[in-house]
């Protein structure tokens, strides 16, 4: 079964937020909203997102203060922010929103598909990351409690290590603003040196 991941939808608008949904929502995923950048802190805080979605103009706390926060906290620095705004970019805000870490800048109206197509590819980084995480921990467990596998720590160390350094990729992937033809092709890299590295896991540690 493919794993869901969680987008979190933020706009003071309730128009614009359901315009929002109804433009996601083929992609079937798990779709959180928020009204406010206080709101979007505390649900970020409780859930771990593929992508944010965050309105510039808000009262109170805007899209820039709110992207901030997100940059200053470990556990959500590394979670992607899309800016959307009706603020024109040659007012100098897309600079603004790139300089607090946004991977993307978009003007309303935007186009759907466009967008849909954006998020599709930090819901595949996000799908990859995961299962990076997890073999990774698979790898240290295995360590910790088969006697077997003593022999082979070195060969599996060297593997988790590979493993980590795939992991520091995405996470540089996350913090650059994305070419969206270069991404997927670095996702499908990543995804071929995972399966690589997995034939390699298999070949250590056979299944009986």
């Amino acid at each position: 079964m493919i794993r869901q991941v969680k987008i979190l939808l933020v706009d003071d608008k309730d128009e614009s937020l359901v315009a929002l949904e109804a433009v996601l929502r083929p992609l079937q995923q798990q779709l959180f909203k928020a009204r406010s950048g206080q709101e979007a802190m505390k649900l970020m805080l409780r859930h771990d997102f593929a992508v944010v979605l965050l309105d510039v103009l808000m009262p109170g706390m805007d899209g820039f203060e709110t992207a901030a926060h997100i940059k200053r906290l470990d556990q959500t620095r590394d979670v992607p922010i899309i800016f959307l705004t009706g603020t024109d970019t040659g007012s100098g805000a897309a600079f603004r929103g790139y300089a607090v870490g946004a991977v993307d800048y978009i003007t309303k109206p935007f186009d759907p598909w466009v967008l849909r197509s954006k998020v599709a590819v930090f819901i595949d980084l996000s799908r990859k990351s995961h299962m990076l995480r997890e073999q990774a921990a698979l790898l240290r467990d295995l360590l910790r409690s088969d006697p077997d596998l003593a022999r082979n720590a070195q060969a599996l160390t060297t593997f988790a290590d590979r493993l980590t350094s795939v992991e520091d990729q995405l996470t540089a992937l996350t913090a650059a603003v994305p070419d969206d033809d270069g991404l997927r092709d670095a996702i499908k890299d990543l995804a071929d040196r995972v399966n690589a590295m997995q034939s390699a896991f298999d070949t250590l540690h056979p299944t009986p």
